[in-house]
């Protein structure tokens, strides 16, 4: 059962922000595409902040607030949005929470993926999808939470200066089209594009692998900001974080040759491409 303090009213106020930026937009006479356009960001995210279910970046609202001639209503909020950032991290499940204090600091990760799409590179159909087939299921509203929670964590990957981020991602997950065809195609797509970002190295390991260094499971190798590196792991509502140097130092050793074993990172956005193809 999810806990009531896990819903914050940091939600509502994201809720409210986004429709006022829709508000403004369609009084404006543009697209979610064109405001995007003006202000360097992707229709997808726009959409996402209008719905509430993005956290928008301080240098969206000020540029969103130029384009639609909002005379300050939308920068004035820039403050306010950074505390509620701070306070939406009690949306996580008590157990992640661990995790997700390490991950908002961090300048280096290394990813094991062997059930499903890494959180940080899902799209927000694949988040909603795999949330919505929990057993026992979730209601609509920490349905909504989480997926809000997991799009914010993906704020990780666009700072400056950008970390060391890399993914090792078993073929199996690659061919497993959770949500649909549709929503599996744009997860996919969103791969790739990550794929081709400096700094961020996708890989993928074949089923046809006659040895696999990850058969113990998924996990994470993490180092915050001057902190040293730790590992998690996690199964069902369980998690673990590692920070005996022995055996961080045993899974830095398992990943390295799990990137052997793997393609290569051109060998595997081809390999991507190909299973797009092959719809």
């Amino acid at each position: 059962m999810e806990r009531p303090e896990d819903l914050t009213e940091a939600s509502d106020f994201f809720r409210t922000l986004g429709k006022q930026i829709k508000l403004l937009r369609e009084q404006a006479g543009l697209s979610r595409r064109e405001l995007g356009e003006r202000i360097g960001y992707g229709e997808h995210l726009i959409s996402a902040v209008e719905r509430g279910v993005r956290t928008p970046q301080p240098e969206l609202l000020v540029g969103a607030d130029n384009a639609l001639s909002a005379g300050g209503l939308l920068a004035v909020a820039q403050d306010d949005v950074v505390s509620a950032r701070a306070k939406a991290r009690v949306r996580h499940p008590a157990w992640f929470r661990g995790y997700a204090a390490l991950e908002v600091d961090s300048i280096e990760m290394h990813d094991l993926a062997t059930l499903d799409i890494p959180g940080l590179l899902q799209t927000e159909q694949h988040a909603r999808a795999v949330y919505a087939m929990r057993q026992p299921p979730l209601s609509e509203e920490v349905i909504e939470m989480r997926v809000a929670a997991r799009m914010a964590r993906q704020e990780v990957l666009t700072r400056w200066p950008r970390g060391i981020f890399s993914w090792v991602i078993d073929e199996s997950v690659l061919r497993r089209p959770l949500g649909g065809w549709d929503v599996h195609a744009d997860q996919l797509r969103r791969l790739l594009e990550v794929g081709r970002t400096r700094g961020m190295v996708i890989q993928v390991l074949p089923l046809d692998r006659t040895e696999h260094a990850g058969m113990g499971g998924p996990f994470i190798l993490i180092t915050p900001k001057g902190r040293p590196q730790h590992a998690y792991i996690e199964v069902q509502t369980s998690s673990r974080l590692i920070s005996d140097p022995d055996e961080v130092r045993i899974m830095n050793a398992r990943y390295n040759i799990l990137r052997a074993q793997a393609l290569g990172p051109e060998e595997s956005l081809a390999f991507i491409e190909k299973l797009l193809g092959e719809r």
